[in-house]
């Protein structure tokens, strides 16, 4: 069960590698999302259902993990990078539903997933007001949970000042 709750935490092994895990795991699920949303064709509702249920999941999975470190916020977990990087896809996906340009979605997730990692890296407020104060999931989790939700606000105020 530990082994499961390891490979779950770490993205099958993303975090246990030795340079900027964080942005591998960022990179992986861009990837994954891409390819759920536009080669597979799944619906973004169902999507964020499951990203929202991988969240709650997520919670307990880091809690045991964590349990016995002093570090409670280990690189090698990067099961909240997935969750981050996830929120401006998918709503981005529910927003623009229906048949877009390739090249405009590779665009639109590229500068999300940039725009993700600097939020993740820099930690503005309140990205690092969870960071510091949470020493527990659910510090390790909103502090992505709040980048993504900035990259998100940032591609809202794009489209409101280019409409």
């Amino acid at each position: 069960m530990n082994k499961l709750n390891f490979l779950f935490i770490t993205l099958f092994g993303i975090g246990k590698l030795k340079k900027i895990p964080g942005s591998y795991a960022s990179l992986a699920t861009t990837i994954f999302l891409f390819v759920l949303f536009h080669i597979l064709n799944i619906s973004p509702n169902v999507v964020l259902i499951g990203v929202i249920i991988i969240f709650f999941i997520s919670l307990y999975a880091i809690n045991i993990f964590i349990k016995d470190l002093d570090n409670k916020d280990p690189k090698e977990i990067v099961i909240d990078e997935f969750i981050g990087q996830s929120i401006p896809i998918c709503l981005y996906e529910i927003a623009h539903n229906g048949i877009k340009e390739t090249s405009e979605v590779l665009t639109f997730y590229f500068i999300m997933f940039i725009l993700f990692r600097i939020f993740d890296i820099t930690k503005p407020y309140p990205v690092n007001y969870y960071d510091k104060n949470f020493k527990n999931s659910f510090g390790v989790m909103m502090d992505d949970v709040c980048a993504g939700l900035y990259v998100v606000a940032v591609l809202v105020l794009y489209m409101v000042i280019s409409s």
